[in-house]
């Protein structure tokens, strides 16, 4: 029997693509970067489509888009014409990490461009897809791989790490109150339970759960979301190529959803570096960015948004501007 075609919708993109992450603060975003119709664009996180259809609806016949995931799920994504070719010659895909951001986009001839933004985190469809191993809602193998030709699995890591280094994992990402004793906990049970799947970690661990269970294993699996796929270390890679990347007078959105990510990108766009100032009124730290600030306070999702869709709830977009005029 034939399968059914893919519905598409007007821009080529599949229509339940939407299911696959709903765009967050996608109007702000689009208006934030300024776009223009024969520009040259970047998404870093292309997910389902969703920012990428509405970008590619504002660019004439001359823009680019490049976008980048290493979600292989991602590129079924992609709109598609005949023959399985792409629909839109005006969009390129690259299937790797946005750490490699600069090196990729000179594969593809491009030295400068007009914009870039990023929707960082784990897309729904990472979430709802069991097998993942992202969600605490389902029993599944312990993995949490954005990148599926990484060996580094959530498995590993409580498997094969240090009491000291889980400890520091799970206090700095994930913020975890009770995380020495969690550490010790899964160094003492590893070695006589099994901590393969998700259910099987979480019974491993049951008897030291602080609070809420579903609040406490939300923070300990974004914590090894975070440390499998160096989440924190590709952010960092890529904000320090963004600036001579962007054109004068291009712009960066970055939209975040928890703060570790959102400190990293409010310094960096403010002082051009990951460090923390000094609160001292007596000293002057002189900023070495590159980038002014659009946005002086992040921009969140408007209440009828995040009734829409509860998970931009925790979505903040910072916006900054490569200093210097842009050539008309």
């Amino acid at each position: 029997m034939e399968k059914p075609k893919q519905q598409k919708n007007a821009s080529g993109l599949p229509t339940d693509s939407q299911d696959y992450h709903v765009p967050v603060l996608l109007s702000e975003t689009l208006e934030a970067l300024n776009i223009q119709p024969d520009g040259i664009y970047v998404d870093c996180t292309f997910g389902g489509g969703g920012h990428s259809k509405a970008l590619l609806s504002r660019l004439g016949p001359t823009g680019k888009l490049v976008v980048f995931d290493q979600d292989a799920d991602a590129k079924k994504n992609l709109p598609t014409g005949q023959a399985g070719l792409p629909a839109d010659e005006r969009l390129v895909f690259v299937s790797h990490n946005f750490r490699h951001l600069q090196r990729f986009l000179r594969l593809e001839q491009v030295t400068a461009v007009d914009g870039i933004m990023a929707d960082l985190g784990v897309s729904s469809h990472q979430f709802d897809e069991a097998e993942r191993g992202f969600s605490t809602r389902f029993n599944a193998a312990l993995d949490m791989r954005m990148d599926q030709r990484q060996a580094l699995t959530a498995y590993e890591v409580v498997s094969t790490y240090t009491e000291q280094r889980l400890h520091k994992l799970f206090e700095q990402y994930g913020e975890v109150t009770n995380a020495k004793t969690l550490a010790r906990t899964i160094v003492q049970v590893r070695n006589t339970a099994s901590l393969k799947t998700i259910d099987g970690f979480k019974n491993a661990v049951r008897d030291i759960v602080k609070g809420n269970p579903n609040k406490y294993f939300a923070q300990v699996f974004q914590a090894l979301r975070i440390e499998v796929n160096d989440e924190l270390g590709a952010l960092k890679e890529m904000l320090q190529q963004v600036p001579n990347l962007l054109k004068p007078g291009g712009r960066v959105a970055i939209i975040t959803f928890h703060s570790l990510e959102d400190r990293l990108v409010k310094n960096f766009f403010r002082r051009g570096s990951f460090d923390e100032p000094e609160e001292n009124p007596f000293i002057n730290t002189p900023s070495l960015s590159e980038l002014k600030l659009i946005t002086k306070k992040p921009i969140g999702p408007s209440a009828e948004e995040m009734k829409r869709n509860p998970r931009s709830r925790s979505a903040k977009l910072r916006v900054a501007e490569k200093t210097g005029k842009a050539e008309g």
